[in-house]
């Protein structure tokens, strides 16, 4: 009988341990499948000395450039806008929506940073931490839209 108080001591905490595992991996599957209130976000990219750069004084960022392959896959995106180096609109999504016509696939981390894959250009870009300013973490596929930017 001594036995018995140990036994059901091990086996309480361990029920208790399970129930609490269990929970927390219901809790991080629903969060992960949740969606940002915003799922679609729009910048408005344009030329500064040479570079693609935008601007998006919501989040804090003046003339946040784009560089490292992402700059090039900027000049396959928009080479049928008009006047793109003056600006044009980008929306872009971790979600698929109609009418985006690039999807960007997560391939590692890097300084802060993240690679990303274009299946359509057959080339990786960086994105900086400022992906942050929309993503509380780096999306598994990112789609664009790019169309003139009517003023």
């Amino acid at each position: 009988m001594e036995g018995k108080p140990l036994w059901f001591a091990v086996a309480g905490v361990t029920v208790i341990a399970f129930v609490s595992l269990a929970m927390s991996a219901q809790q991080q599957s629903t969060s992960h499948q949740s969606k940002p209130m915003n799922s679609l976000f729009v910048i408005a990219p344009y030329k500064h000395q040479g570079t693609w750069v935008f601007d998006d004084p919501r989040v804090g960022l003046h003339q946040e450039p784009f560089v490292l392959g992402i700059d090039t896959m900027i000049d396959k995106m928009v080479a049928g806008v008009p006047n793109a180096e003056n600006g044009f609109r980008a929306i872009f999504s971790a979600q698929e929506f109609p009418g985006a016509q690039t999807k960007l696939e997560w391939r590692r981390g890097e300084t802060g940073g993240n690679w990303y894959y274009s299946d359509k250009f057959g080339m990786e870009g960086w994105l900086c931490p400022a992906l942050f300013k929309y993503f509380p973490q780096a999306p598994g596929e990112i789609w664009v839209r790019v169309e003139e930017l009517k003023r």
